[in-house]
């Protein structure tokens, strides 16, 4: 899998990290509102994390609104709904060398610095 970071650029953290980071003009990154995540990249998101639960973003409209709604989250929900609503998956996500980064706490964003450095 391609080395990609994937982000919205309409997300201020996303744009915060990115920076703190010096990719801003980067080749690898993917705004998902642009280019959602493909099935590959969801694959390998879910290999690492054995759970499409943990790829929620659960502060998103589309889910507070889903569960609002009394939907029964499992596993093939949360598939399908990260198939087809780019806003639900949790970001940003750094895709390199086969790890796999996610979200934006301090030491991930710390790890994502040290793989970009080598």
């Amino acid at each position: 899998m391609k080395n990609t970071f994937l982000y919205l650029s309409t997300c201020s953290t996303c744009v915060r990290i990115i920076k703190s980071l010096g990719i801003e003009d980067a080749d690898f990154l993917q705004n998902l509102k642009e280019q959602m995540a493909t099935p590959e990249q969801l694959a390998l998101l879910y290999a690492n994390t054995n759970s499409y639960e943990q790829l929620i973003n659960k502060r998103g409209r589309v889910y507070a609104q889903m569960k609002r709604e009394g939907t029964v989250f499992s596993e093939v929900v949360y598939k399908a709904l990260l198939e087809k609503e780019y806003s639900c998956l949790k970001r940003p996500i750094l895709i390199w060398n086969n790890s796999v980064f996610l979200g934006n706490s301090k030491a991930t964003v710390a790890a994502m610095k040290t793989a970009l450095d080598g």
